[in-house]
């Protein structure tokens, strides 16, 4: 059964002078269960004023879409081992440099979560490895893209 997913992408020129480049990157997203994210250049890569850094880039998207598919599915799989999580703190971390073609892509993502359990069980050093493991080989997002994701729980 193949699931499908959208994304509203929307972005206007006003008045602005475009042919100069010197326009706004600035942009809605807007998504089905109607949140609605502005979204930007990232200031890293188009310089202010013409990138907005309170946005959302698609850098920044990128990482926190396998950060928490990971997330999503450690929590289920530690449920199914019966180990409970309190909490899940990640600080991930993309990292993006030139490919041999000297393009810019996000060569590796490192994710570092905290995680809290409680319980009566308790995850071994080799379980939450093997936890992370698993989540990872499940991860949509992680079987989707070639960049290199790196697990290191803090």
């Amino acid at each position: 059964m193949a699931h499908q997913y959208t994304a509203e992408i929307i972005w206007e020129r006003g008045n602005q002078n475009f042919l100069d480049n010197r326009y706004s990157r600035k942009f809605l997203l807007k998504f089905d269960g109607g949140i609605e994210i502005v979204g930007s250049s990232s200031p890293l890569v188009v310089s202010l004023p013409f990138s907005e850094p309170q946005a959302l880039d698609p850098e920044e998207a990128f990482v926190s879409a396998i950060s928490s598919c990971h997330m999503l599915w450690f929590l289920s799989i530690a449920a199914k081992h019966g180990f409970v999580v309190d909490a899940y703190h990640d600080q991930a971390v993309g990292m993006m440099k030139p490919n041999e073609h000297k393009k810019y892509w996000v060569a590796e993502v490192m994710l570092q979560p905290k995680i809290l359990f409680s319980g009566a069980k308790m995850p071994s050093a080799a379980e939450l490895e093997n936890l992370h493991d698993e989540a990872h080989e499940e991860c949509f997002i992680a079987n989707s893209v070639k960049t290199k994701i790196t697990v290191k729980p803090q």
